[in-house]
């Protein structure tokens, strides 16, 4: 029967969750703390996958080469190495041109470049 309850006697130790009983069942008490410490570890691997994703994503706006940085598939390998990653997204860029970033690089030809040696008048119309 897998729902017997096995009784405690003085020649049976108490089980706690330090020590797992013999055999084939399991105290309730003792299965109610596995499950809530696995459920425990559970939220942080959660947590921890979450964070993960966070540091991409962060990453890969820091480097400014994407208009979007959800663009890139999350891949926890890229985490902890820059060069796959800076890889990554340089063959995502390369595959699909319209991800790239559109934030204007270099000399754009705008702002003030040097100041005139004259300037001009209405003198200088009629002249």
């Amino acid at each position: 029967m897998p729902d017997e309850i096995v009784p405690v006697t003085p020649e049976t130790p108490p089980v706690t969750p330090e020590t797992p009983p013999e055999g084939d069942t399991f105290p309730r008490a003792y299965v109610e703390t596995l499950r809530r410490e696995n459920a425990d570890y559970r939220t942080r691997a959660k947590r921890a996958d979450d964070l993960s994703e966070r540091v991409l994503r962060l990453e890969v706006a820091a480097t400014g080469k994407l208009a979007d940085p959800a663009d890139l598939p999350f891949d926890a390998a890229l985490v902890d190495d820059p060069a796959a990653l800076a890889a990554a997204i340089d063959a995502l860029v390369a595959a699909k041109p319209h991800l790239a970033s559109r934030i204007p690089r270099g000399d754009v030809d705008q702002g003030v470049r040097e100041t005139p040696a004259t300037t001009a008048g209405w003198g200088s119309l009629f002249g």
